[in-house]
């Protein structure tokens, strides 16, 4: 695949956009644990940011199919400033109800980010759909370094308001984000709904869909589980903030660095082994997070965890792809991530409590058994007689008509 410089823009706006996500993990739970009434509550921030991600998604995916793909850029950077804004002001006045409002609107905004990887599909030819997902990820590489220089150079800058000038750049950086995919040129728009399309119940009741929405599910329940309560762990371990800091941003890094040559190991081993690869990267790294309490093993996990993810969500992605029709594609979308990040919220709610009830090896013991349940679904979908080859292809050469 040539250079793409629509693909390199949705690249570009990635790299900024996930710099706010890094901002937000690196800092929600320690900001929470300051502002809320209780330290059982310490990640509620970002538990409501992944409600804003999931509560995003419907609406994003609307928008794409009346307006197309810019509108929903637009109007995601529009969130992601306001976030910025909210929360500065909310450390200022010291209101924990404010900053969790600030919260979901950088979860509605994460949640259009999310879409940058089927709208590359979108500005490119069939066989470069992968590579297209993968390079966007790619993008986010920077993010974890924009990030946390952003938050290492900004923390005290306001003495009496930690953070408070983070997030005031954080708005600067959405803005910019804005800025960039206005240049963005799709090769061909999605169609409109009256274009045609199966119901979405039928299409919901492809078994490789189901279980590429399970596994999307538990990869990235699982790393938010994990990585909401990383920088609390190692603050309640005697850690200093600036590890936890560079912990997040190498975790970032590992999360998006993998997507240079992810695409093209989609291409090769395709989409559920990538899945199955990831689960076992996960699986890895919450035995490295029991192994012990020091700088190295919470650094080890998050990276294990980054790594993982990356195979995980991008693999599941290429299985989402390969279940619909281009005129099915934003509903389908959409509906993926609405489960994804709707059921991580639950996780993300539940990680803050039982890390302050059991302590972080527990918190770590616990992914184990959905990474389990994933796994076992892919070895029945590989199993099942009831999938059907011809409908996946179908499926598959109806994805690829897009762009």
């Amino acid at each position: 695949m040539g250079i793409n410089k629509s693909v390199v823009r949705l690249a570009t706006a990635q790299a900024l956009a996930g710099a706010n996500s890094t901002v937000v993990f690196a800092t929600g739970a320690i900001i929470g644990n300051s502002l809320a009434p209780s330290a059982s509550l310490a990640t509620v921030p970002i538990s409501v940011f992944v409600v804003g991600m999931a509560l995003g998604t419907l609406p994003s995916g609307m928008l794409v199919r009346r307006y197309g793909r810019k509108a929903s850029f637009m109007a995601g950077n529009a969130s992601g400033c306001l976030m910025g804004l909210l929360a500065a002001l909310a450390l200022f006045l010291g209101s924990f109800p404010l900053f969790c409002l600030a919260m979901l609107f950088g979860g509605a905004y994460a949640s259009v980010v999310q879409s940058f990887r089927f709208a590359a599909t979108e500005c490119v030819g069939p066989a470069d759909k992968p590579k297209a997902m993968s390079y966007v990820l790619a993008g986010g590489v920077l993010a974890g370094v924009v990030g946390a220089r952003l938050i290492n150079v900004t923390m005290n800058a306001w003495a009496p308001y930690a953070y408070a000038v983070t997030y005031l750049g954080a708005a600067a950086v959405a803005v910019l984000s804005a800025v960039v995919l206005r240049g963005v040129r799709f090769e061909r728009q999605p169609d409109r709904p009256e274009d045609g399309g199966r119901p979405a119940r039928e299409v919901l009741r492809q078994p490789q869909l189901l279980v590429a929405m399970f596994c999307g599910v538990v990869t990235y329940m699982m790393m938010n589980f994990l990585m909401t309560s990383a920088p609390l762990a190692m603050e309640l371990c005697g850690i200093a903030r600036i590890h936890a800091n560079h912990g997040i941003e190498m975790h970032v890094i590992a999360m998006y660095a993998p997507s240079f040559f992810t695409g093209r190991l989609i291409a090769r081993f395709g989409g559920a082994a990538m899945v199955m690869t990831g689960l076992v990267l996960t699986a890895l790294s919450a035995v490295a997070a029991m192994s012990g309490i020091t700088v190295q093993h919470f650094w080890l996990c998050l990276v294990l965890l980054g790594v993982g993810w990356n195979f995980g969500y991008l693999g599941a992605s290429a299985m989402v792809l390969k279940c619909h029709t281009q005129a099915e594609g934003p509903r389908v979308q959409s509906i993926n991530d609405f489960v994804v990040f709707g059921t991580m919220a639950v996780g993300s709610f539940l990680s803050g409590s039982l890390l302050n009830a059991f302590g972080w090896g527990s918190v770590s013991a616990l992914v184990l058994a959905p990474l389990c349940a994933a796994a076992a679904s892919l070895v029945w979908l590989h199993r099942s007689s009831r999938f059907s080859p011809s409908t996946a292809q179908e499926s598959s050469e109806g994805s690829e008509s897009a762009g």
